[in-house]
């Protein structure tokens, strides 16, 4: 079957069960692969009364027709589920090896119900399905994990996706990690995985992706290499990795501060990855067959190490300027915790910023946090309150619980920065304004990375073809509103292919590689339709999960001006929405899909 191995893996472990499904053609065509064909599955599998913790809840892990093909920066895979920390669809994606692995090893996907009687493992070997005693890992962290794993499996190539002790103790910010400390972070995916004593999935395999056109695709990726050297951008990435733009971003306001109420701090300079390059890098790392290399391996002295992964942008925002601490070595240690334990460092960062908060109010005293006095700009303690939220030790058990329950718990639901439950990540849209119609239009709660109009209007990630171009970074006028439902359409094709967002080729060459690959016809007039009726299958699961048209909002946070690079911004996010519900096809009243 070209561009997909046509096998999807069935695991049932409250029946130590596993069968293989064929991928349903239907299905891929009109929704092609990741977080867009997990939904459409998943649409058939959960309801309005599914407990996101529950046996019933469904886990995916979904790859798509480009990925482990010769395509450029497709090494991706999607973990999707209804999320624990918000009830409603939850997603997350990861770079490194595990995705490629998992199709040359024989399945285009999996899916994980019920819940093993003991901890459990999962290996996919050639084909060969297998569920193995996980009592010997509970309490491993997930470096070890892989390396214990692959031993057993006598295989160091083997790829390894699994959880550490956030995981296993249901802490809804639990991440899924593999490839070292690559993860598929967002909306609790690795508490779902605990939840069903799944500790770890293991990949190996030697299939090959097979391709309709195989000389079309070669001559395809030949092109988009050569753009590639043409992609500022790009080459931008690989110098000085994803924390590049902290400059950039502090320029513009983008790059919160305070826990989003403070629009400059000049010693928020330091957590520039340039000087994470001159002073703490070891080398540059990359995913499968990427050329932009934007992970870095670096090392915190100070905490004695040596060879750690290190931190992204939106990391060293939400561990650094979020919580006014400047220092990288920190920011470094307190990612590294994140990745040991299996944690989101963007719900982590927002929900420990929140109890400084409180704490600076006079809501949070301490006598609710084991003694602890909470400040901004504590290092110690953040370092303090990862290990605790990751064992779900004392206020750590609050903390574990995200942002919107902590609010909620001392009776300030507004001073939550999250919308639909979920944190807010580092790009404030008081700096972009299209952002705050993404954040309120994303399937999965606040999320940069379902429309990325923070690099549109700065030249970046550009479709012409599609109409997606850049405009003025402070408009809030219906025309950004459709603009930024173009972004997210387009960006949820990206998720379905999957690919990654740091690479844009052009959109030509994504089709060429996409028709290469399957075999279809698509055009680029059909392109934003598929797009559409991803963001829409996922809208109409949360609408089923009692999402309403109140909830398309900001945090009242963010609607605070700013000076500073914001310039006193505050983004008009009803005119935007208006004209975002008449693009997707819905109702411009209520937000319901018409059709």
């Amino acid at each position: 079957m070209n561009g997909y191995t046509g096998k999807l893996l069935h695991v049932d472990l409250s029946n130590h069960k596993t069968w293989v499904e064929d991928l349903n053609l239907d299905f891929a065509r009109e929704y092609i692969g990741g977080s867009g064909l997990a939904a459409r599955y998943l649409d058939e599998r959960i309801d309005h009364q599914t407990d996101p913790l529950g046996s019933e809840n469904t886990l995916i892990f979904m790859t798509g027709p480009l990925v482990g093909t010769a395509m450029p920066s497709a090494g991706r895979y999607s973990v999707c589920a209804l999320s624990p920390l918000t009830g409603i669809w939850g997603e997350a994606n990861s770079g490194g090896f595990f995705g490629p692995e998992l199709r040359f090893s024989g399945y285009d996907g999996i899916f994980i119900t019920g819940k093993a009687e003991k901890p459990t493992w999962l290996s996919i070997v050639e084909g060969k399905v297998q569920l193995h005693d996980a009592s010997g890992l509970i309490g491993c962290d997930t470096y070890e994990t892989q390396r214990r794993v692959r031993q057993m499996l006598g295989d160091e190539r083997t790829r390894v996706a699994c959880i550490g002790v956030a995981g296993e103790k249901l802490v809804k910010t639990a991440a899924v990690i593999n490839d070292h400390g690559r993860a598929a972070a967002r909306t609790g995916m690795g508490a779902v995985m605990g939840a069903k004593n799944l500790k770890a999935i293991a990949v190996r395999g030697s299939a090959a992706v097979q391709l309709a056109n195989a000389a079309m695709f070669r001559e395809t990726v030949k092109q988009i290499a050569h753009r590639l050297n043409d992609d500022l951008a790009a080459q931008a990435m690989k110098l000085a990795g994803t924390a590049g733009y902290v400059n950039m971003g502090l320029m513009y306001g983008d790059m919160p501060i305070r826990y989003f109420q403070q629009g400059e701090w000049e010693p928020a300079e330091n957590l520039s990855g340039v000087l994470m390059v001159e002073q703490y890098q070891n080398r540059n790392t990359a995913c499968f067959r990427c050329p932009i290399a934007c992970g870095r391996e670096t090392r915190a002295p100070s905490y004695q190490l040596e060879k750690v992964d290190g931190p992204e942008y939106e990391t060293v925002a939400a561990l650094g300027s979020l919580l006014m601490i400047d220092n990288l070595e920190t920011v470094i240690m307190a990612n590294h915790l994140c990745n040991l334990y299996g944690m989101d460092t963007i719900s982590v960062g927002c929900t420990i910023a929140l109890a400084c908060e409180l704490s600076e109010r006079g809501i949070l005293s301490p006598a609710d946090t084991d003694g602890m006095e909470i400040r901004y700009g504590d290092a110690e303690t953040l370092l303090r309150l990862v290990e605790k939220t990751a064992r779900r030790e004392g206020f750590g058990d609050v903390l574990a619980e995200g942002s919107a329950s902590l609010a909620e718990r001392f009776g300030v639901p507004d001073l939550a920065a999250t919308v639909k439950r979920l944190e807010v990540p580092m790009h404030d849209p008081r700096a972009f304004s299209g952002m705050a119609a993404i954040y309120a239009l994303s399937p999965r709660g606040a999320c940069h990375m379902q429309g990325d109009i923070y690099g549109v209007d700065t030249g970046q990630g550009l479709a012409p073809e599609l109409g997606i171009l850049p405009g003025e970074r402070f408009d809030s006028s219906q025309e950004k509103g459709r603009l930024a439902a173009l972004s997210q359409a387009w960006r949820s094709l990206y998720n379905a292919l999957i690919l990654c967002q740091f690479q844009n080729p052009g959109v030509d060459l994504v089709l060429q590689a996409l028709n290469a690959a399957t075999g279809w016809d698509y055009t680029v007039e059909e392109l934003i339709p598929i797009g559409k009726r991803i963001v829409t299958q996922k809208r109409r699961i949360n609408l089923r999960r009692g999402i309403t048209r109140k909830d398309d909002s900001l945090p009242k946070i963010l609607l605070q001006p700013l000076e500073g690079g914001t310039e006193g911004n505050v983004p008009n996010l009803e005119e935007m929405l208006t004209a975002a519900y008449q693009e997707f096809g819905w109702d411009a009243q209520s937000g319901i899909p018409l059709l």
